[in-house]
């Protein structure tokens, strides 16, 4: 596969153009208001019995957006008594939380692991438990995610997942095996964009990560991505042909580019050269922008799929060296 967009040393030199929209931070302020000081008498960790001989797994349920609830697995190593550090990690696109054979890296690091699912997904490659209670009126949409909603942000499917996310955090500093300073945040594709969006709004996280992250510089994404979830936005624009500031406003809300201006914690990014869903020149613009201490893995040769195993362990060392297994 050949290179798609630009070349490494561009991709140095490129800074992206996405603005913040205006009004934006009183747009999540009230998100990181609510989400800090809801009741989450409603959670539960419910321990369940696996064949995992090493781990303890607990199926958990917690109140998101506007109370509804969202399921995640909780995954510690077995005799843990804490304090343990946590990674919080979101999946991509249209996966969901699977099963608890498909969360064993960071609990068998020492780490719990909370791996929450995206509300209404989770039929695409791997299954989520999570239904989304989509609001009446959200007008036409192309097939997928991306425009359910597109021409309001307060609508818009993200606005709700990602209030999801910021709650899954606290979540998880709730439980008592958790040490609430050493949390840190983590994905790939649809979750790094997740990821970096909870490093925007929650000021005192540990670490990040986000490997080949979508939801960044998205108008870049509609017009360069040759495949993936950016091709509804442009397949929306080609029929609705009026609407593109509409559009691409609304999307502004949930742009990494924007979040990762106020994101501070360290944070480990990884981008792959050949990649036509998520082009890396996107990925950049993120990491141009990420406030904090920062640093970037790129694989030249690879796409979408990224440093999959190799940017797993280079994550691990990552977390290592802030959170202290």
């Amino acid at each position: 596969m050949p290179l798609s967009d630009l070349t490494l040393d561009e991709c140095h030199a490129y800074r992206s153009t996405a603005l913040d929209p205006p009004g934006f931070d009183e747009f999540w302020s009230g998100v990181t208001a609510s989400s800090g000081e809801a009741s989450f008498a409603e959670t539960s960790f419910a321990e369940v019995a696996t064949s995992l001989k090493t781990l303890r797994v607990y199926d958990v349920s917690f109140p998101g957006h506007a109370e509804q609830p969202v399921r995640g697995w909780f995954v510690t190593p077995a005799g843990a008594d804490g304090p343990l550090p946590c990674v919080v990690e979101f999946p991509g696109y249209n996966g969901g939380r699977g099963l608890p054979e498909d969360c064993l890296l960071y609990a068998s690091a020492g780490y719990a692991h909370l791996f929450i699912d995206v509300r209404g997904q989770g039929s695409g490659w791997r299954r989520g438990d999570t239904e989304d209670h989509e609001p009446e009126g959200t007008g036409p949409q192309h097939p997928g995610f991306m425009t359910r909603g597109i021409l309001d942000p307060a609508r818009h499917f993200y606005r709700r997942v990602i209030e999801d996310a910021v709650r899954a955090v606290h979540t998880a500093r709730s439980h008592e095996l958790v040490d609430p300073a050493r949390v840190a945040v983590a994905g790939v594709s649809q979750g790094g964009g997740l990821a970096l969006a909870v490093a925007g709004l929650v000021p005192d996280l540990a670490a990040v990560s986000a490997d080949v992250p979508f939801l960044c510089d998205m108008r870049r994404g509609a017009e360069r991505a040759a495949m993936g979830p950016y091709l509804e936005v442009a397949g929306y624009l080609k029929v609705h042909r009026d609407r593109v500031a509409t559009v691409f406003n609304t999307l502004s809300h949930f742009d990494g580019v924007n979040f990762a201006k106020r994101a501070t914690a360290p944070a480990l990014f990884s981008a792959a050269l050949m990649d036509t869903t998520c082009p890396p020149s996107t990925v950049f613009g993120a990491y141009h922008n990420y406030a904090g201490p920062k640093r970037i893995e790129v694989y030249p040769f690879n796409a979408h799929e990224g440093g999959e195993t190799v940017q797993h362990a280079e994550r691990l060392r990552f977390f290592a060296d802030l959170l202290h297994p």
